[in-house]
């Protein structure tokens, strides 16, 4: 995945609970594991009582099942109806998201599950709790944001690359021999040892973005142990890096054509100021109210963004462009610190890192500086706004990565697993809508089960539409299969 493919995104908006496994008293259960009290941590505090934590040694190397172990952050709540059914174990995207610190805050979301399952998540390999992985510190990362992410000169260009080069030097540094074993096949292993320990003789899940290529590859690789699993703002499972940043480009540039439409702009016009704005910005990046900080051309993409990826957040969006037409970058800044994950203090969350380090491995695919330069007028077609920036996403990800990359695309094809919700949504910047129909064809006939809401955002299960949810909570709660093609409005 190219950098945007992130739920957390929408999480940004809000200050995300944090918990750290262990402490407290013990509670030892037929899992094997000792489940606890959360801890706090210093990016907030620790989750009610009714949460505990654990941590799960699983292999390094999963082709060497007794060698070195790493710990995985584990978190869970336990079912509230006497009629359990088992664990739901929920992976919230990324790459990179830490399901220890969303899981408390995504709860009310689903809280009707929770009567007939123990709400469970986890960070993966690389993230957080398990074994996180840190690239770089906070005064080098905000050096970096001058970095022009799309370089109009030889020697912008050359900055850009040293700087991803760069990146990747201390992700090993930090890494060390988990750089190459934090895959999302890894990752799926985990997942199935995870189902073990709890106690479910069949995986039931819910993957969001990332997510969702995280539950395909766990199907594809354990088909006969798939229970209810629902994947929501589905990636494409067969675009490869390019094509990726290509639909990214096509959902963001959709996502903003509806702004605009709902602003009383033209999608052409309304793009074309959009774009205007940023050239001047590359050219001259805009004073904010933070001392020291300027509003960057890349700054600004960013906090255009995260708006895109809520239709809630619509308004702030309006007013944050108006300041910058007014000479203002603040509230733009503003909107990408909380993208970044950049508190007020200047301290910075690592889910880039680690979302970073797992897609590189994943990926193949390494476009050069020349080839993405081909690609550009492409890119630029499908998006005025959001074209150059990813397509030069595509050159700088992974450039220079110390460790290569596993597949062009990943394997998701799953013969006789049980019926897998795909739910997509017509309207996703993300994860654009094409990709849940071709998720729901690769997993296969009789086993991918479509479900298309009308609606805008990045994900449809629990953003307003109750056709959405109840058709969800039938299958997860009662395993009624809708019908494949099934559409909200």
């Amino acid at each position: 995945m190219t950098r945007l493919v992130r739920w957390t995104a929408l999480a940004a908006v809000s200050a995300l609970l944090a918990a750290g496994c262990g402490g407290g008293t013990s509670d030892d259960d037929r899992s094997g594991l000792s489940w606890g009290r959360c801890k706090a941590t210093a990016d907030g505090p620790a989750p009610s009582g009714e949460w505990q934590c654990a941590t799960l040694k699983v292999p390094l190397d999963w082709s060497k099942p007794d060698g070195e172990t790493i710990g995985l952050g584990l978190i869970r709540a336990k079912a509230r109806g006497d009629d359990r059914i088992g664990s739901l174990l929920f992976n919230f995207g990324g790459p990179g998201a830490s399901g220890v610190s969303m899981m408390p805050s995504y709860a009310p979301t689903v809280s009707s599950l929770r009567e007939r399952y123990d709400l469970v998540s986890w960070d993966p390999r690389g993230v957080g709790a398990s074994e996180g992985v840190r690239c770089r510190g906070d005064k080098e990362i905000q050096a970096a944001e001058s970095v022009d992410l799309t370089p109009d000169t030889p020697a912008e260009e050359k900055a850009y690359l040293d700087d991803a080069a760069d990146f990747g030097k201390g992700c090993q540094k930090d890494a060390g021999r988990l750089l190459a074993h934090v895959s999302t096949a890894d990752s799926a292993r985990d997942m199935d040892r995870i189902r073990e320990v709890l106690g479910d003789p069949r995986m039931n899940y819910f993957g969001i973005s990332y997510g969702t290529e995280l539950g395909g590859t766990y199907a594809h690789l354990f088909p006969k142990k798939v229970g209810r699993m629902t994947l929501d703002a589905v990636v494409d499972p067969g675009a490869d890096t390019v094509g990726h940043a290509e639909n990214q480009a096509r959902g963001f540039q959709r996502a903003l054509d509806s702004y605009l439409v709902s602003t009383g702009q033209t999608p052409q016009e309304g793009s074309r100021k959009i774009a205007a704005l940023l050239r001047r910005i590359d050219a001259r990046p805009l004073p904010t109210s933070v001392p020291g900080r300027k509003l960057t051309q890349s700054l600004a993409f960013t906090g255009i963004i995260l708006p895109l990826y809520s239709k809630d957040s619509w308004q702030t969006l309006t007013g944050a462009l108006d300041a910058a037409e007014r000479g203002d970058g603040s509230e733009l800044l503003t909107l990408a610190d909380r993208y970044n994950e950049r508190d007020p203090s200047g301290r910075y969350g690592t889910t880039t890192h680690a979302q970073r380090v797992i897609s590189c491995l994943d990926d193949r695919q390494r476009p050069t500086a020349a080839e993405t330069k081909r690609l550009l007028p492409r890119f630029e077609k499908i998006s005025p706004v959001f074209g150059a920036f990813l397509g030069w996403d595509t050159a700088g990800w992974c450039h220079d990565w110390p460790v290569p990359g596993q597949h062009d695309t990943p394997e998701v094809n799953a013969p006789g697993a049980a019926p897998v919700l795909v739910v997509g949504n017509t309207g996703d910047p993300a994860t654009p809508y094409e990709g849940a129909r071709r998720m729901a064809d690769e997993l296969g006939r009789g086993v991918g089960v479509m479900l298309t809401w009308r609606g805008e955002g990045h994900g449809a299960y629990g953003s307003g539409s109750d056709c959405v949810d109840s058709t969800v909570n039938g299958y997860l709660l009662h395993g009624s299969v809708p019908k494949d093609g099934k559409v909200c409005s």
